[in-house]
């Protein structure tokens, strides 16, 4: 891996790390998707075990992501693979997550251990890796032979492990609440201000692991109010992803592996499942995130105006609109294919600067 921090260098990264896993996230996305659309229209039962196989394998690959993730970036970073999988596996450990993920705290040589989301996460395994990296080149330089198979693995456990659950973990849980307290305080003030500001971070919350601190909120509205307003603002940011990747497809030479995959990460954004086309394509180009966030800002705004609530929980997509159903509803049906529409044409009015990234980034392959 190259030392010098760049740009490029940080793009190539991005892409090194989540481009093997796209095939998989794509299918487990569809799987996840149809098995819900099956259950919300009442052809599958979720107690059925056609249902909870299926979705147990699509969401399971969600739930262990850092493992996928532990391996690529062990790939990229140009790190031990199976010391890079000791992170995932503490991460996960059943007894230890129910402490990190719950309401419990425990220290560490005196240092708080702050609770995090630690399933489905980005952040904590992609920044331990990227130490780990940094880590080894001191233990394969100077520990000899003899003693550098079992001594490494135990240097670098003692410090990146802690390091990774101490510092790296609760970033995105840091991350989400404080953008969940400037919402509040958004809505307080304008609901269309609150949907602009949601519709615009929600996306790069995601690609992070930070809209996990959504949750308890969402689910704090709902038994508190009977409804919640925050998902709804979400919808059209989701699509606005799908159509972003889209137009990155249209950028991709013909015939490619690439638009391939494109095409793939934008219908399982239609689906609303963004993950492949921000992880694939959209956050390691940029301006494809950017365009949309900005029409997911927009879109946001719409719903934030026309008050559109969410019964039960759901993160907001065609198949879970029946949780968004009442005021505002038609607007927020609305609002997924104006997103889309939007998040494609912001992209492909930078087609020409895109291209060249697409480029640059193949080169930098071969």
């Amino acid at each position: 891996m190259n030392n010098k921090i760049s740009p490029k260098v940080i793009v190539d990264g991005l892409s090194g790390i989540f481009l093997p896993v796209i095939n998989v996230l794509t299918a487990c996305s569809i799987i996840k998707s149809l098995v819900m659309l099956l259950a919300n229209t009442g052809v599958l039962q979720t107690s059925s075990g056609i249902y909870q196989i299926f979705y147990g394998v699509s969401d399971g690959f969600f739930y262990f992501l850092p493992f996928m993730l532990a391996v690529t970036c062990a790939k990229q970073f140009k790190c031990d693979l199976f010391i890079a999988l000791l992170l995932p596996c503490a991460m996960l450990y059943p007894d230890l997550i129910k402490i990190l993920e719950g309401s419990q705290n425990f220290t560490f040589c005196k240092i708080p251990v702050l609770n995090a989301v630690y399933h489905s996460s980005v952040i904590p395994v992609v920044l331990g890796c990227g130490l780990l990296h940094f880590l080894e080149i001191p233990c394969d330089k100077y520990l000899s032979q003899t003693i550098k198979g079992f001594l490494k693995p135990i240097i670098c456990a003692a410090v990146v492990i802690p390091v990774t659950l101490i510092a790296f973990g609760p970033l995105g849980t840091f991350i989400g609440n404080g953008l969940t307290f400037i919402f509040l305080k958004a809505y307080n003030l304008s609901p269309v201000v609150a949907g602009a500001f949601m519709g615009f971070v929600i996306q790069p919350m995601v690609a992070i692991g930070a809209h996990w601190a959504l949750v308890p909120v969402v689910l704090n509205n709902i038994a508190l109010n009977g409804h919640d307003v925050i998902m709804p603002l979400l919808a059209g940011a989701v699509m606005a992803q799908g159509g972003a990747v889209l137009a990155v497809a249209l950028c991709c030479p013909k015939d490619s592996e690439k638009r391939r995959l494109a095409y793939q990460a934008s219908f399982t954004a239609a689906l609303g499942v963004s993950e492949p086309a921000i992880f694939g394509f959209n956050l390691p180009l940029v301006r494809p995130l950017i365009a949309g966030c900005i029409s997911g800002a927009i879109t946001g705004a719409f719903i934030g105006h026309a008050g559109t609530l969410c019964h039960s929980f759901a993160f907001p997509s065609p198949v879970t609109s029946i949780a968004f159903t009442g005021q505002g509803f038609v607007q927020f049906l609305v609002s997924m294919p104006v997103g889309f529409a939007l998040g494609f044409l912001f992209t492909w009015l930078q087609k020409k600067k895109i291209t060249v990234l697409l480029e640059q980034n193949s080169t930098a392959k071969d």
